[in-house]
């Protein structure tokens, strides 16, 4: 042993021993192991994530995956499967794959500029052509029918809206009509009746009636005569006859022989274009005509 060789004396030895002793104490007390490190141990976990085409409004209460939106009771399977169709597009595809690109709209017109060139090209360079049929979509049966009930009804429609559009017309061209008979009490109608009267009177009396004289016949009748606005007569018209066609026709042959009449009256700012006036005439003994 060379002299320049440190020597462990006894000391040393003692104070190891002690050492390890301790060491050994602290093992069996704090129940420290040593176990080898694990490589993958220090990695960060991947984060799964499904993409789902359906969302609700409820979450679970224990999720099998994690998704973009909460869905509940959604799949067709019992058992917690992954989804494997791929899905691209908010909308779903009926094979899995990229959604095509989106095709711009042509306008029509130039598909029927297209058309007509190809129509013109064909024919300068062919002295012979087949026509072409455009190609129709044959409709059901029953459509056909829809389409026929429609029309009719549309058909309807217009002839009843015609309808009422001439009844509408045919309405606002009627005459203002007014009625008068021997109660009325308003002055200006009255005072027109009461001359009215009297000139019929005064010609009837006139014309009494031959036949009527000679078989001494007797009767009245009610009778409704409409005047127009210059006094010329409408219409006249037996409300009730004297049983005697006689004297029937004699009250319309002096109504008429008595015509025209003064022009009708305008009565509180209002002037009607037809005046009705309905009397009663008598035929009474000594061939006397008189009205009430």
């Amino acid at each position: 042993m060379s002299k320049s060789a440190a020597k462990i004396g006894a000391n040393d030895r003692l104070g190891m021993t002690l050492l390890l002793a301790g060491m050994l104490h602290a093992v069996a007390a704090l129940g420290i192991t040593f176990e080898a490190e694990d490589p993958g141990a220090n990695e960060i976990p991947d984060l799964d994530v499904i993409l789902v085409q359906t969302k609700s409004d409820e979450a679970p209460e224990v999720a099998d995956f994690i998704a973009q939106a909460n869905q509940k009771g959604g799949g067709e399977s019992e058992q917690k499967l992954r989804p494997s169709d791929l899905f691209s597009t908010p909308i779903p595809k009926p094979e899995p794959g990229i959604a095509p690109m989106p095709v711009a709209a042509v306008e029509e017109t130039s598909l029927q500029e297209q058309d007509l060139e190809t129509e013109v090209l064909t024919v300068r360079r062919s002295d012979l052509s087949v026509p072409t049929q455009p190609s129709k979509t044959p409709v059901p049966e029953a459509q056909n029918d829809l389409n026929n009930e429609i029309a009719q009804r549309e058909m309807e429609m217009a002839s009843l809206q015609a309808e009422i559009s001439r009844n509408r017309q045919a309405y606002a061209k009627r005459p203002k009509r007014k009625f008068i008979s021997a109660n009325t009490k308003e002055d200006g109608y009255a005072r027109y009746m009461q001359a009215w009267v009297a000139k019929v009177e005064r010609v009837g009396n006139i014309n009494y009636p031959d036949e009527a004289r000679t078989r001494k016949l007797q009767g009245s009748l009610v009778l409704t005569v409409a005047i127009r606005r210059d006094g010329s007569v409408e219409k006249v018209e037996i409300i009730q006859s004297s049983g005697e066609p006689i004297l029937d026709d004699a009250a319309q042959h002096i109504i008429e022989i008595a015509a025209p009449f003064d022009v009708t009256p305008e009565v509180n700012g209002e002037r009607f274009d037809v005046l009705h006036i309905t009397r009663t005439w008598v035929f009474l003994p000594g061939n006397v005509l008189e009205s009430h």
